[in-house]
């Protein structure tokens, strides 16, 4: 709208054009926040998947140490009874 055509529309609203300046910034601004929570967690999504992927690891790696331990183990016995 045009100068004159926002002053009349006010008139017939019965609204200051301050109000309509503010609404317009309040409605261009209500997107923003929700686009940077987004971002925040779309970043902590990946930060978790990583911390994830890591733990599994760790989780693995001593999966692999105990069944190494306690085929040692069972070695161990096997030879003190032969």
């Amino acid at each position: 709208m045009n100068q004159a055509e926002l002053a009349e529309y006010c008139r017939k609203k019965g609204l200051y054009k301050e109000q309509i300046d503010a609404w317009r910034i309040s409605y261009l601004s209500a997107n923003t926040g929700e686009l940077i929570q987004t971002k925040k967690l779309s970043q902590e999504l990946k930060d978790e998947k990583k911390q994830s992927a890591g733990i599994q690891k760790d989780l693995r790696i001593k999966e692999k140490a105990l069944a190494e331990a306690a085929a040692l183990l069972l070695l161990r016995k096997k030879a003190q009874a032969i």
